[in-house]
């Protein structure tokens, strides 16, 4: 409002200081003479003044058009001026208009009209690290993939664009499955760029499709370096590597390798339950069971499992089975309400012949979440204490149609794994295995199965006795006899 009223009266003081400055000069007495050619003229103040105005007016203007016929000279001959400025800045208006639409209709997935656009803008802009982008994804859409090589490779003469050019023909490679030379080219693009994670990513599960662990842990080492992974998962992924590393190392019968990769898998991820497994081997191997031992035990404690069993029961493969058990306690103890835990705690107890103790160990969890193998067990139970061939074949029938129980499942594709691998087989997702009950779990059978029990026998619990039978484990696994396996 202030500065309003403020602007109000500077114009009104100017119109009041030009009217009075009209009013002086109209009646101020003289003049100016001018004499040109003999003629004179004679020019009162004020018109003398309005004289003077054109004058400046007129000798501005004729600068003016001097300087554009200065420029128009300097133009026609190649020199950079404000008419060549002008025309720079229409065509670059144009270029990036056209570089827009191109933009536009790649993203819609007209691969033609792209092209077109990209063709034009490189007309008005000459900048062909911006326009090939465009036409190579553009001639890729348009299924032109010879056109989009020859793009890829000019963009490799240009340090700002050799890494779109590398991964542009990386994925092509991909594409046709040359991985071996797609594998290549991602080393060089994750040289260029260490921090680009897609880059990274693909790197690491090419290397692991090849196998190739050495190189496979220093990109991971250069991920965690560069800050593009986290400290954990960096740790999680290269025992990974290392117990891969440890297995192939392991076939090919080179021991001392073997061992210490081993060991650095299980020190890197105590919980991976392979590299526990493989440790164990080694230490034990070495004449060190202590070791070995608590090895075991650690990854016990995170995830109990048969395979740590097995190793832990090949410390001392010739103990009898009493002293098992007793050595078997620091184990039980670890998880002692755990299935797996209790259906060890069954196949010690039947390889000691102590068929109540294992019964006790394994019933309910046969009646409240029955698996093949608890229900196996039970079988086992039923035929070391003098049970009638109905009631065993009752509970071998029904554990043909029970969940498998937990098994080597991936998480990215839920394919079930008959043992550990770094690697998915199905949708080679890196470290996606992991011990679990498979989403489909139970196995398919046909209606008529429920008559099985009633046609093979039912399983029924009775009483235990004292007697004895034939039945042993190895590890964790109960072998049963012949007349129950079906085994002739």
């Amino acid at each position: 409002m202030l500065w309003s009223l403020i602007k109000i009266v500077l114009f009104i003081s100017l119109v009041a200081a030009l009217t009075l400055g009209v009013g002086y000069l109209a009646e101020t007495s003289g003049g100016v003479r001018i004499t040109v050619s003999n003629t004179e003229y004679n020019l009162d103040p004020l018109h003398t003044a309005i004289a003077a105005v054109v004058l400046v007016l007129v000798i501005w203007l004729g600068l003016k058009v001097a300087s554009f016929l200065l420029a128009t000279v300097r133009f026609i001959n190649g020199d950079e001026t404000a008419i060549s400025r002008y025309f720079d800045r229409n065509r670059e208006r144009k270029g990036f208009e056209a570089l827009a639409d191109g933009m536009t209709a790649l993203a819609s997935g007209e691969g033609s009209l792209a092209m077109a656009k990209a063709t034009k803008a490189e007309k008005y802009l000459k900048r062909p690290e911006l326009t090939n982008l465009i036409t190579a994804q553009a001639a890729e859409i348009s299924g032109d993939r010879r056109l989009a090589t020859e793009v890829y490779k000019r963009l490799l003469q240009n340090d700002r664009t050799r890494f779109v050019g590398i991964r542009g023909i990386m994925k092509q490679k991909l594409e046709n499955g040359e991985t071996d030379v797609a594998m290549q080219l991602a080393q060089k693009a994750f040289a260029l760029k260490p921090k680009h994670t897609e880059t990274g990513d693909l790197l690491l599960r090419l290397q692991a499709e090849h196998q190739d662990w050495s190189g496979a842990r220093k990109t991971l080492a250069e991920k965690q370096r560069q800050g593009v992974l986290p400290r954990d998962v960096h740790k999680r992924r290269d025992a990974v590597m290392a117990l891969s590393q440890a297995q192939e190392i392991f076939a090919d019968g080179t021991t001392i390798e073997a061992r210490e990769a081993a060991i650095e898998a299980s020190r890197l991820s105590p919980d991976l339950i392979p590299a526990a497994v493989i440790a164990a081997r080694a230490y034990i191997v070495n004449a060190k069971p202590k070791y070995a031992t608590r090895v075991i035990k650690k990854a016990w404690e995170a995830q109990p499992h048969p395979d740590l069993a097995a190793a832990f029961a090949s410390i001392s493969p010739d103990e009898t089975p009493a002293e098992r058990i007793k050595r078997f306690q620091p184990l039980i103890k670890a998880a002692p309400d755990h299935p797996e835990t209790r259906m060890l705690q069954g196949e010690l107890f039947i390889a000691a012949a102590d068929y109540p103790a294992a019964r006790k160990a394994v019933a309910d969890l046969a009646e409240n979440d029955p698996t093949a193998r608890s229900l196996a067990i039970m079988a086992a139970i039923e035929r070391g204490e003098g049970s009638d061939d109905a009631v065993v074949r009752g509970w071998l029938t029904k554990a043909v149609t029970a969940s498998r129980g937990p098994q080597w499942v991936c998480a990215n594709c839920q394919t079930v794994h008959s043992t550990w691998a770094p690697v998915c087989s199905n949708c080679s997702g890196f470290d996606t295995l992991s011990w679990a009950v498979p989403a489909d779990g139970e196995v398919a059978m046909p209606a008529s199965s429920e008559m099985l029990p009633l046609l093979a026998g039912q399983a029924e619990d009775k009483q235990p006795d004292t007697g004895e039978k034939d039945t042993d484990v190895i590890g964790e696994v109960v072998i049963l006899p012949d007349e129950i396996t079906g085994e002739k």
